[in-house]
């Protein structure tokens, strides 16, 4: 007879209510992994290698360090945050992956939710996130038909040094920060904070807490893509 685990009820109803949404056409998870990868390329920091495909980022931050008399050049850009659904997904299908091996379910009540559910579960929210929900948009920046344009991200709102060769300032920043055009480099991949309480998505830089992309955000996201690849 198998097992069981418990699960706090919150998160329980939660569940309930995720696997009652209206579900819609599937998704390309492989084009949308590809895209997540991409993101990451779009937030590297110092010298670039050759193979770079996001062509507006270019070498920045060689200096980084240097009036510390230390060498910080490289690595990846924090930001530019708050979809929560990456993370709590990503969480759900380690779980279901372990109640399998282990040949336990989750129990609440008379509630019984199987290993395959939970996988249900974290299908939804990724789902939602690549467009099956109330705004009907995509919040995989380049996913679908319709997605974020203006992001609250500097490297993606400020012109590329390909296009615009002199600096540009921090405060000088600020006139396409405030700009109502859309972003003039397109940071494939970037998944933003996400919808507001009523599920209203305001896209617009100043609403830093709902367009910012993060790479905390998006990491767990591969791992979820990943996996729908291959099982889908």
């Amino acid at each position: 007879m198998a097992g069981n685990s418990l699960i706090p009820p919150a998160i329980m109803l939660a569940m309930l209510l995720l696997i009652s949404q209206e579900t819609h056409a599937g998704h390309d998870y492989r084009d949308a992994l590809r895209k997540s990868i991409l993101f990451f390329e779009g937030q590297r920091s110092g010298k670039l290698p050759p193979d770079q495909r996001l062509k507006w980022r270019r070498d920045s931050a060689l200096r980084d360090g240097s009036s510390a008399g230390v060498d910080l050049t490289g690595g990846y850009y924090d930001a530019g945050d708050n979809v929560a659904s990456g993370s709590l997904s990503f969480l759900l299908l380690t779980y279901s992956n372990y109640l399998s091996h282990a040949n336990k379910v989750v129990a609440c009540g008379e509630f019984i939710a199987s290993p395959a559910l939970l996988r249900q579960v974290a299908k939804r929210q990724v789902d939602y996130l690549l467009g099956d929900n109330p705004m009907k948009m995509s919040y995989m920046v380049g996913y679908g038909s319709r997605f974020p344009q203006m992001i609250h991200h500097r490297g993606s709102s400020v012109p590329s040094v390909v296009d615009h060769p002199g600096r540009i300032g921090c405060k000088d920043g600020s006139r396409y920060f405030l700009s109502n055009n859309p972003n003039p480099n397109l940071l494939i991949g970037a998944v933003v904070g996400g919808p507001n309480i009523t599920d209203d998505f305001p896209d617009s830089r100043p609403y830093f807490q709902l367009t910012e992309p993060t790479t905390y955000i998006n990491a767990p996201l591969l791992g979820l893509l990943g996996y729908f690849s291959a099982h889908s």
